[in-house]
């Protein structure tokens, strides 16, 4: 049976990014998303059919984006959703549209294998420092007229000038999945699991240990290495729209990288290689998760397989070579 580099089966955690869950265009319509969904399965069945051990996670910004258009519209008439409502309702939505997807996906390839999706709470520190200056951009632009029934909602916007006015939310460090213990319970019994999409539902712990949602916006790869390194998976793969993380981009000395030390790309974020609205993220979280041992892998959709057999993409590993 195919296997990983070693030649064994492996965990793998797949974080799925936006272009797995729209159109190409980047559109969100319902059937956009099932067709996007639907091509994607095809990808985590193969690698499932391959021998490996798969557990799954996805972004959500183009569906949240979605329900705060309606929060919009509703605004004067109900109130607004709150984001933790919204995490919920798009991880259920996109849970069960990406089982109903994975599991014809898995039987043309002979594989039965029993599915769950959670909705997955995440810890962060009510002292946050994202709190007290929320920086995180959400949602579309809107003219001042249309933001102030949000803003009397008690929302945060800000003038952008000629684009108009947009909404910012804190976006804290994810601390703790709480819903671990029956994640890897459910992974230990065989299913493919799809947990803390979007980074999870952002929730505070009170004095009296109870739990309560905040309005907040998790990194959903942030949350991805943490609960990889918590499953003790063997590989991150952070599946994005390009083969591999590039440095020198748009200059003529422009390359991707391959094979690359946790050193190296200390080294390339460091020197500002990665911009903090694209492609950093995703390097913080796969150098986060390759601190803890295992092998953080960015790549194509299309290559996980290739990720997790030959080394495709960018492997950041913890040997000292570079």
């Amino acid at each position: 049976m195919p296997a990983g580099p070693g030649g064994e089966s492996v965990r793998v955690l797949v974080a799925l990014g936006g272009n797995a869950m729209t159109a190409a265009d980047g559109s969100a319509r319902p059937r956009d998303q099932v067709e996007a969904i639907t091509g994607a399965m095809e990808h985590i069945a193969e690698l499932v059919a391959a021998g490996h051990d798969v557990v799954l996670t996805h972004g959500n910004g183009p569906q949240v984006g979605n329900l705060l258009v309606k929060n919009e519209l509703a605004a004067g008439v109900v109130p607004p959703v709150p984001l933790d409502w919204c995490g919920a309702q798009t991880q259920g939505t996109i849970g069960f549209t990406m089982l109903d997807a994975l599991e014809p996906a898995l039987r043309r390839r002979g594989v039965e294998r029993p599915t769950a999706a959670l909705v997955t709470r995440t810890l962060v520190a009510e002292d946050d420092p994202h709190f007290r200056e929320p920086t995180k951009p959400i949602g579309r632009y809107l003219s001042e007229d249309e933001a102030r029934p949000m803003i009397e909602h008690g929302q945060q916007w800000e003038d952008r000038g000629e684009k108009g006015w947009r909404r910012v939310v804190a976006s804290p460090e994810p601390r703790e999945i709480i819903d671990l213990p029956a994640i890897r319970a459910l992974v230990e019994a065989g299913h493919i699991v799809v947990a803390a999409g979007g980074g999870g539902i952002p929730v505070v712990r009170d004095a009296d240990g109870s739990l309560r949602g905040v309005e907040a916006v998790i990194d959903k790869d942030l949350t991805a290495a943490l609960l990889a390194a918590a499953l003790g998976c063997d590989i991150l793969i952070i599946a994005t729209d390009v083969d591999h993380a590039m440095v020198d981009y748009g200059t003529p000395d422009e390359r991707p990288l391959g094979f690359t030390s946790l050193a190296q790309m200390q080294s390339y974020a460091a020197s500002g290689q990665f911009a903090s609205g694209s492609m950093g993220p995703k390097v913080d979280a796969a150098m986060r998760f390759a601190q803890t041992g295992g092998r953080s892998i960015i790549t194509s959709l299309a290559h996980i397989t290739d990720a997790v057999e030959h080394e495709f993409g960018t492997v950041i590993d913890t040997s000292p070579e570079d």
